[in-house]
């Protein structure tokens, strides 16, 4: 029996006819729109996904160049406060040295310097000490 049907599937014979050909024509004009279709979505795909990774690493690199200037602009603003406050204490000691009396003191204080009827006495330091009791010592 199953010899049987399969004659007669081989039997059948698809009609000729005018609307058998338009309705083949139509199915495969939609099957080749829906071919074009598919490629279309794939190629849009792909376009939209290499433009997302594309504006995603330009963010993370301007993020990661901007971190770099923050970091490079909290050291310049340190380093300006520090000239600064240089500037400052140079300043006040050009300022200093304009006053006759602060350099006659410091002439005497680091020169060894004197006035009228003033005698100088040497103190040697605290190191001097030391390195004296060590040689005395050995």
């Amino acid at each position: 029996m199953v010899k049987r049907q399969k004659r007669q599937f081989n039997n059948v014979r698809a009609l000729e006819n005018d609307y058998v050909r338009s309705t083949e024509t139509h199915a495969k004009y939609s099957k080749k729109q829906k071919v074009r279709i598919r490629r279309r979505l794939l190629v849009f795909g792909l376009l939209a996904s290499v433009i997302l990774v594309l504006l995603v690493s330009t963010t993370i690199s301007q993020n990661k160049r901007l971190a770099e200037k923050q970091e490079l602009k909290e050291d310049v603003v340190t380093k300006l406060d520090e000239v600064k406050e240089q500037q400052d204490m140079l300043s006040l000691q050009i300022a200093k040295l304009e006053d006759d009396e602060y350099i006659a003191k410091l002439a005497r204080k680091e020169y060894f310097l004197s006035d009228n009827g003033e005698i100088i006495f040497t103190i040697p330091d605290e190191e001097e000490k030391d390195e004296k009791s060590d040689k005395n010592s050995n």
